[in-house]
């Protein structure tokens, strides 16, 4: 019998059942028929990070930021791509510290960009600063060995 996850969709936050081997595939959320896995970050806030990060069966790796930042921006671009070359295994999620600054706070963040890999609510692990994408991938591998 296959172990089933939750997967929140990452358009309407609806959890949708998904059996761990077809993880890989292309699956759709049963409301609204969107992408489980767009391959892009979700935006989040605190009602969507109690869905994503506490309710759901995935990791979630957010970035905290904000648009002032000069390395924030420069991280964007490589925080997007990470997103298309982990989904399905994580859910990458970006928190602007401006608009979300209970988040922020519930996790401590001092500085930005910081990353944070959660699973099931609790903080799994963390890094501060820009980083290129081969080190971000296998920063974000090696956290999730320990899972």
């Amino acid at each position: 019998m296959s172990e089933t996850l939750h997967v929140p969709c990452p358009t309407c936050d609806t959890l949708n059942r998904m059996p761990r081997e077809r993880l890989g595939q292309a699956g759709k959320c049963g409301r609204c028929g969107n992408p489980l896995f767009p391959g892009a970050p979700v935006p989040m806030d605190a009602r969507r990070f109690a869905v994503h990060a506490e309710r759901g069966d995935l990791p979630v790796l957010i970035d905290f930021w904000a648009a002032w930042c000069g390395p924030c921006r420069m991280m964007a671009p490589v925080f997007e791509k990470a997103a298309g070359e982990l989904e399905p295994h994580v859910r990458l999620a970006k928190v602007d510290t401006e608009a979300s600054p209970d988040l922020a706070a519930r996790f401590g963040v001092q500085s930005i960009p910081t990353l944070v890999l959660v699973h099931h609510g609790r903080e799994i692990a963390r890094t501060s600063g820009a980083m290129p994408l081969p080190a971000l991938l296998s920063w974000t591998r090696q956290a999730l060995a320990a899972v």
